[in-house]
């Protein structure tokens, strides 16, 4: 997607543990994990790199609805989805020195009512187990189980693009590779 805006980037990955503090709004959580990932990055980091990470959770009826487990579990998410209106918050941290800008979006998603055997063939073809909520809206299950969205496409993609680049224009002087 950064491609897409023609940002130069480059991806560095640092594993890092996805918790957050019991008690934290949905919004200020997927905020803190995406600062979580920005500083394990910046440990290693060039002096002023612009360090931008991210990370997004889905919402449904006041619950965080995370990454599947295995098939069953993908299975069983996509069905509490289907014919309801979800949330889709993703957290950004953006970095530079002792610069930072930490923000969350939020996108309202509705899904059609899909059979069982849909969800079976999305699970089984696409294995949607890196995916919050188990479903990526750019697969097959965007195309045809998505009615609606109220909010920006590609923050439910994982990363409020339009967004971010509006806030990389404020580290605009000095480097601009991330």
């Amino acid at each position: 997607m950064l491609e897409w805006a023609e940002v130069n980037f480059e991806i560095k990955v640092k594993p890092t543990d996805e918790s957050f503090p019991k008690g934290l709004h949905f919004s200020k959580a997927a905020e803190y994990i995406a600062l979580q990932k920005a500083l394990a990055v910046k440990a290693d980091a060039v002096h002023n790199e612009i360090i931008l990470a991210a990370d997004t959770i889905v919402v449904l009826n006041g619950e965080i609805i995370g990454k599947p487990k295995d098939e069953a579990d993908a299975i069983s998410i996509l069905s509490r989805l289907q014919g309801t209106t979800h949330q889709v918050i993703t957290g950004v941290a953006i970095l530079r020195g002792e610069q930072q800008i930490i923000f969350s979006d939020a996108t309202e998603v509705k899904f059609h009512p899909l059979s069982a055997e849909q969800l079976i063939f999305y699970v089984n073809k696409y294995r949607p187990f890196d995916k919050a909520g188990a479903y990526a809206i750019q697969e097959w299950i965007g195309v045809v189980g998505i009615e609606s969205i109220q909010g920006d496409f590609y923050n439910v993609m994982g990363l409020p693009v339009s967004r971010v680049v509006k806030e990389l224009e404020k580290f605009k002087s000095g480097s601009q590779s991330i």
